[in-house]
């Protein structure tokens, strides 16, 4: 049986943590049962992307997952390790590679598209005992970032605890 902790509600960041570990543990759980060891949760959105899009190179599958280039980098390089991607010389400039889908990828995409199904499934039902979806708060949570950094935030608060206006 696995013991969950609980973080201090007050830690923002560390129950974000907290709350991606428990969903992801529990998504590369169903993986594991299905025979599919090597998969993770991390990997389904680079699988998306290069199933809608095709070959692309790093920092195209960055922009198009969402994440840093170093984040997506260490993701094709896990997947490349796993056999579900390949690094590829990109014909039209030979300084970049491409990360494509390899056909185990493509095998395995029945299979993993239903447990994404079931996820979606999962999440809706989870989503049903919250106050809002909580996708859409996240995506709120992002927009309001995007606006106005939290550092800045911090800065004020700091600037108002010393008395400052």
């Amino acid at each position: 049986m696995r013991v969950r902790h609980h973080p201090d509600p007050a830690a923002t960041g560390t129950l974000l943590r907290h709350v991606l570990e428990l969903l992801d543990a529990d998504v590369a759980e169903v993986y594991q049962e299905q025979g599919l060891p090597e998969y993770r949760p991390r990997f389904s959105p680079v699988v998306r992307a290069l199933r809608a899009e095709g070959p692309l190179s790093v920092r195209d599958l960055a922009a198009a997952v969402g994440v840093t280039h170093s984040a997506a980098s260490q993701t094709a390089a896990q997947m490349a390790r796993a056999g579900l991607v390949t690094h590829t010389p990109d014909p039209r400039d030979a300084r970049r590679r491409l990360v494509e889908l390899t056909p185990k990828a493509r095998a395995l995409l029945p299979q993993i598209q239903a447990e994404w199904d079931a996820t979606a499934a999962a999440m809706a039902a989870l989503d049903a005992e919250l106050s809002m979806p909580l996708g859409d708060l996240l995506a709120e949570v992002a927009q309001a970032v995007g606006r106005r950094p939290f550092r800045e935030r911090i800065a004020d608060a700091h600037g108002r605890s010393r008395g400052r206006p």
